[in-house]
């Protein structure tokens, strides 16, 4: 099976109840952690690349990568998309390289320039059938290339769903409801709970349209323990309840995005495996237990989050 864009997964995903799983990657550990859980749940996923991934990992590494999760897995579909493209130029790069699905994000701009540019980078792609999402408000946080200071964050307004779809074209909509980027997406003692309310609201007016979460990771409590107990200093991590997520994921969010959580698999497991055994030095020795919680994590989100077992 060849890479494929967006458009079943989410027309499935919405009439079925479930949400397909966006996961970040950066380098071959998590690509395979990610694609071997997917492929032995039998379900569809979608492999995110943002600008800062490009940088770190190359762009022709990334794309190699995927091709070769589709040649190991050609059973499930796979996409392969760009996260949170900051420009119509980025955008149109990744469309000429193979992507098959990009986001842009202008949610930071003025709402008319949000519109122009989203409008261009929708007529640019399904030229070649490459399926587009855009944001409308703002998350706050810190991930990769973006950043957000809490108090220029902004809930979507609903009023505009409808004439901001229109008028550009988009696929699909990421949505500010209370997730944020980063692992530290609610003080202590706040509820950390998302708008569900404002997502109703939203679906009420475009009814059938694909919804995306952005920030979405749920920060195990059980990663960030073992990270500040083996020398890493993470105090009041804390995420999104999966409870809520999944509340989401059976209304008219189709794509949840995760990234947090797999940095954090990674990382755990590789300061315990550092503190167990001192004396080793062969990488293959400490990624492997580390792409081995990537899967597992992953397998995790498509079971109990997602709902999207035996979808593909």
């Amino acid at each position: 099976m060849a890479l494929t864009n967006t458009v079943d997964m989410f027309k499935k995903a919405y009439e079925g109840g479930y949400a397909i799983g966006a996961f970040n990657v950066n380098n071959m550990e998590i690509v395979q952690g990610i694609t071997e859980a997917a492929a032995e749940l039998n379900s569809p996923v979608i492999l995110q690349v943002s600008t800062g991934a490009r940088k770190y990992a190359n762009r022709t590494f990334l794309k190699k990568l995927v091709e070769a999760a589709i040649i190991e897995h050609p059973a499930i579909p796979i996409a392969l998309h760009l996260d949170h493209g900051p420009s119509f130029e980025m955008c149109r790069d990744c469309i000429d390289d193979g992507f098959t699905s990009v986001m842009y994000d202008g949610s930071s701009l003025p709402y008319e320039q949000n519109v122009e540019i989203a409008a261009r980078v929708v007529e640019y792609a399904h030229k070649y059938n490459v399926t587009v999402e855009a944001e409308l408000g703002t998350l706050s946080g810190v991930e990769d290339d973006v950043a957000v200071e809490d108090d220029k964050a902004q809930f979507t307004d609903p009023s505009q769903v409808q004439d901001f779809v229109t008028r550009t074209g988009v696929d699909s909509l990421a949505i500010a409801i209370g997730t944020s980027h980063g692992a530290y997406k609610f003080k202590p003692g706040q509820d950390p709970k998302i708008r569900i309310d404002i997502l109703n609201e939203i679906a009420e007016r475009l009814p059938g349209f694909p919804i995306v979460l952005h920030g979405a990771s749920s920060v195990p409590q059980s990663f960030v323990k073992e990270i500040n107990e083996y020398g890493g200093s993470m105090p009041n991590a804390i995420g999104i309840p999966e409870s809520e997520l999944r509340k989401a994921a059976a209304g008219a969010v189709c794509k949840i995005n995760v990234d947090s959580d797999i940095r954090l698999a990674l990382t755990a497991t590789i300061r315990k495996y550092f503190h167990d055994h001192p004396d080793h030095f062969d990488p293959r020795q400490y990624l492997a237990p580390a792409r081995q919680a990537v899967k597992d994590m992953v397998a995790h989100k498509i079971r109990e989050v997602m709902a999207s077992v035996d979808k593909a």
